[in-house]
């Protein structure tokens, strides 16, 4: 999906360093994506906030998300600062993890007190103006826009 994305590329999520883990390129293909003018913006959870901190009590993780979001940031740092990439961090309460290429997302549930590997996952297309897809972006709009940039 995110090799198909010619103007968008969007993830909001905590932390989710499988990206990097299964993809070892990942950082490669976002460079390149914008490189070639996709605009693409990575929203990962604000390691110190109450939000990360309460995800980690309610699925019984401890601080393990929080670490996990510190190791985001980290592999992020390779492309902090490449032009059309914009990465920031978010203290919100996700109730939903959502990578978007294009019209086309996948959104992860969150399920309270299960880890977010073991929820549902939904995988939409735009197909009209206001359905679910348009609610997933605007949701991803709205924690944007509360999210602080994280610089080199």
């Amino acid at each position: 999906m995110f090799e198909r994305a010619q103007t968008t590329i969007e993830v909001m999520v905590y932390a989710a360093v499988f990206l990097h883990e299964q993809m070892p390129d990942w950082n490669d293909l976002l460079r390149a994506k914008a490189v070639a003018g996709c605009r693409v913006r990575i929203l990962i959870g604000d390691p110190d906030s109450q939000a990360v901190r309460l995800r980690g009590e309610e699925e019984k993780f401890g601080h393990g998300i929080e670490s996990r979001c510190r190791l985001a940031r980290l592999h992020y740092a390779p492309v902090l600062g490449v032009e059309g990439i914009d990465v920031a961090q978010h203290a919100t309460t996700l109730y939903n993890s959502v990578y978007r290429a294009d019209g086309e997302l996948f959104a992860n549930t969150h399920v309270y007190g299960a880890n977010a590997y073991s929820n549902p996952v939904f995988h939409l297309r735009r197909r009209e103006e206001q359905g679910m897809f348009d609610a997933y972006a605007a949701s991803f709009e709205a924690v944007w826009s509360t999210a602080e940039p994280i610089r080199e």
